[in-house]
């Protein structure tokens, strides 16, 4: 039957070539983004949880951040203590030699002054120690902040440094000025390296776990990383083979288009 009120083959050829061509389309976005979800129509729960993925990545990223920072702080703190001790050594030095006994007035006077060098120098040092712009010896605790994104996945690092100063080490008064005054000065100052070995300690235990927690944000970055371009990632040689096809669609639904055309063109041959 011969009809031109309704061409079904035309109007099968148009839906298919329109078909064909918002699958092209959609592929060339894909190729264009390296994405397979652009958008909540192409995978609704995928793209939520590709972006459930990407906050945790993001908190983690940070996290490893500011676990990164944390050490730094932490060693600062440390290298400077380190220096405190070289200090402290020297100063056991001065006080052994003055509480000897053997020194001329001259001598002693000398020794003490020394002495009275390396409390101030470890004075300046707990106050001119900084990371960031902030002074890194205080009696407020260092914290740190690390998250996963979850709610129930957040600790907090906190260490207790302390203020520095010749005044904190309980050396603020102490003198080489006579054989009982060194004795005292010496019982104080190894009392101080003490204490500033024991601090170092509670450093270094917090910077182990620092470490630790910024190798296991890491790693799960990489994890997580992973899953998410599996998710929204798009396949690249699958992509481009998918084009091909509707590259090729398209030509023939044009070209079945064309011949649908033609026919209605051969109605009008017969009016004439």
């Amino acid at each position: 039957m011969i009809s031109v009120l309704n061409s079904v083959s035309q109007l099968g050829a148009e839906n298919a070539l329109s078909s064909t061509q918002a699958s092209l389309q959609n592929t060339l976005l894909e190729l264009s983004t390296g994405l397979k979800i652009n958008s909540g129509a192409d995978d609704a729960a995928g793209l939520s949880i590709a972006a459930g993925l990407g906050a945790n990545i993001a908190a983690l990223t940070q996290s490893s951040q500011n676990a990164s920072n944390g050490v730094s702080l932490l060693q600062t703190a440390d290298g400077a203590l380190s220096q405190v001790t070289s200090l402290l050594n020297q100063a056991v030095t001065l006080a052994t030699e003055a509480a000897n006994g053997q020194l001329t007035a001259a001598q002693s006077t000398a020794a003490n002054t020394a002495y009275q060098s390396i409390l101030a120098e470890i004075t300046q040092i707990g106050s001119t120690t900084s990371f960031n712009g902030t002074g890194v010896f205080s009696a407020t605790p260092v914290t740190t902040f690390t998250s996963d994104g979850t709610a129930g996945g957040t600790t907090t690092t906190t260490t207790l440094i302390g203020a520095l100063s010749s005044t904190t080490l309980a050396l603020n008064g102490t003198s080489l000025s006579s054989i009982a005054n060194a004795t005292a000065a010496l019982t104080a100052v190894t009392a101080a390296i003490s204490a500033v070995s024991a601090t170092r300690g509670t450093i270094g235990a917090s910077v182990n776990q620092l470490t630790a927690d910024t190798s296991v944000q890491n790693t799960e970055v990489t994890n997580l990383s992973s899953a998410q371009n599996t998710v929204q990632n798009a396949d690249i040689g699958t992509t481009v083979a998918k084009m091909t096809q509707y590259n090729v669609l398209e030509q023939t639904g044009m070209a079945a288009l064309s011949q649908s055309n033609q026919a209605e063109q051969a109605i009008l041959k017969l009016l004439q």
